[in-house]
């Protein structure tokens, strides 16, 4: 038995008995797979040098504009059209850290943006969330609330998300409410959405508040991260653009993603849409090196196909597996960490959230993902946050996380002498090597039942949906905010209180 594994407190078992894990720096033990040779992947990445160059893509932002325009890009500004020559995109890929850290509150939740690591966050930027209790119900900031708590919980989740938005909250006091929870419960990476420079400033001036440091300290540490989308197909707005520039130049990391989805805004092949997503990824990452170079980013995918019956978004697919292992290639080809995302189109926690999620969750794995966004609550394409499936998919998060630790192969693990010891016929139960380790070996479900169907029954008879419900309530019930981050709500209550009545930080579209 491993002695040196952390104690995450989150299994079953009797206390006492506790197995340790060790859930927060994980590093992927399966080699990248591949949806296409190396010269289909040669091609594409050529293809989106060939869009950017004779096609371009339209920037709505004047300032973004003026910065392709000084690196040499052709710029139209009657019809904001930007069209990037593969000498530019070269050279800013050229000044891309390909490892970097990301910081939390506390240094054991820092986390690392590197070929090879594992990042896990939960669903984001649902509008709406649903549990059994209170039905499906527009996000509000206390939901907003109990998801991060619950985030905040499971070591298996590194990093924060926007799991969904505070709609009763005004637009322009928004991001101080979703900032002061995120650095007042949790002592995790939090994530700021782009949404003007005021509310970006804002937010980091929250963050420094809450993290001790200084503008300078600031600008030298990953504290902090957002993802960018650009509108598929081809379209750069003001509000992505802008915040590109303003966290590029602060020093934060931007996970440049185009929403792709094969069919709708982004051809019906697999190959054509990954060009397009491509394409679109390489301007965004290009423009936050000319803002700043040396700017910390990833590589962002989130390609899938929709329902061509209805349109629909639909998640989890084979489109989405091979997609998702396109895009690692590409990623891989330009050597930068990249996010990729987990995800369903199911309505309710059924089987078909579960296999849409696991199929779509392992495209990551395989793919060699640094990031896996939406890997727990998300449902309906991302409209719905489900307090009970954030619990199902978090006990599939720690069944991949067990995976990420090699098992042991030494003598007494290869277990010659409990072989030696039990008769041929016999049984391993009660062998001095089976007794010796029996309480810590296996994995043990936090939601799942393996009890027979007599058990069962004479316990309720208990959906895992059932058990779900009730392990985020005691989660919440149970649930205590890291000191170090309870201690800075004064302060950042002062900074709230002057910028409420400033007037706020309207967005900017």
């Amino acid at each position: 038995m491993r002695q040196n594994r952390r104690h995450s407190g989150q299994g079953t078992r009797p206390p006492g008995h506790a197995r340790a894990t060790a859930y927060r720096r994980l590093r992927n033990p399966f080699t990248p797979q591949s949806a296409f040779s190396d010269d289909a992947v040669a091609s594409m990445h050529e293809n989106a040098l060939q869009v950017l160059e004779t096609l371009g893509i339209k920037v709505l932002l004047p300032e973004a504009r003026a910065l392709y325009a000084r690196a040499g890009a052709w710029v139209d500004d009657a019809t904001e059209i930007v069209r990037l020559g593969r000498d530019i995109i070269a050279a800013t890929l050229a000044g891309c850290p390909r490892s970097f850290e990301g910081f939390g509150g506390d240094p054991g939740r820092g986390v690392e943006f590197s070929a090879g690591s594992l990042v896990f966050i939960g669903g984001s930027s649902c509008p709406n969330v649903s549990d059994l209790e209170r039905g499906r119900r527009p996000g509000s900031l206390a939901d907003f609330v109990e998801l991060i708590k619950m985030s905040q919980h499971f070591d298996v989740l590194h990093v924060l998300g926007n799991h969904t938005e505070p709609q009763d909250v005004p637009v322009h006091l928004r991001h101080y409410a979703m900032m002061r929870a995120q650095l007042t419960l949790s002592d995790k990476m939090p994530i700021v959405m782009a949404r003007g420079t005021a509310q970006v400033e804002d937010s980091f001036a929250m963050i420094r508040i809450a993290r001790g440091q200084s503008e300078e300290d600031f600008r030298k540490h990953a504290s902090t991260y957002t993802v960018i989308n650009s509108n598929s197909p081809r379209v750069l707005d003001r509000s992505m653009a802008q915040g590109i520039i303003d966290f590029a130049r602060y020093g934060q990391p931007v996970i440049m993603t185009p929403f792709c989805l094969a069919g709708a805004m982004a051809p019906i092949t697999i190959g054509g849409a990954l060009t397009l997503q491509h394409a679109e990824a390489l301007a965004g990452i290009a423009l936050a090196q000319l803002a700043h170079p040396g700017a910390p980013l990833l590589y962002g995918s989130f390609l899938s196909n929709v329902d061509m019956k209805s349109g629909s978004p639909a998640f989890g697919t084979p489109t989405h597996l091979q997609a998702t292992l396109g895009a690692g290639q590409l990623a891989r080809l330009i050597g930068l960490p990249w996010r990729a995302g987990a995800g369903t189109a199911a309505n309710v926690v059924d089987a078909q959230s579960a296999l849409e999620t696991q199929f779509s969750l392992w495209a990551s794995v395989l793919a060699g993902a640094t990031v896996c966004l939406h890997a727990a609550g998300w449902m309906e394409g991302g409209l719905t946050h489900s307090y009970e499936k954030c619990m199902t998919d978090v006990e599939l998060l720690q069944m991949l996380a067990e995976l990420c630790t090699p098992p042991e192969a030494d003598e007494d693990a290869l277990g010659f002498a409990a072989i030696a010891e039990v008769p041929p016929g016999g049984h391993f139960f009660a062998a001095a090597h089976t007794m010796a380790r029996y309480r810590t070996a296996f994995h043990e479900p936090m939601i799942a039942d393996w009890s027979n169907f007599g058990t069962w029954t004479e316990r309720g008879s208990l959906t895992a949906t059932d058990r779900a419900h009730a392990k985020w309530k005691q989660v919440l019930a149970e649930f205590a905010a890291p000191p170090a981050a309870a201690a800075c709500a004064e302060a950042l209550d002062e900074l709230i209180a002057r910028r409420t009545a400033e007037g706020g930080a309207p967005p900017v579209g």
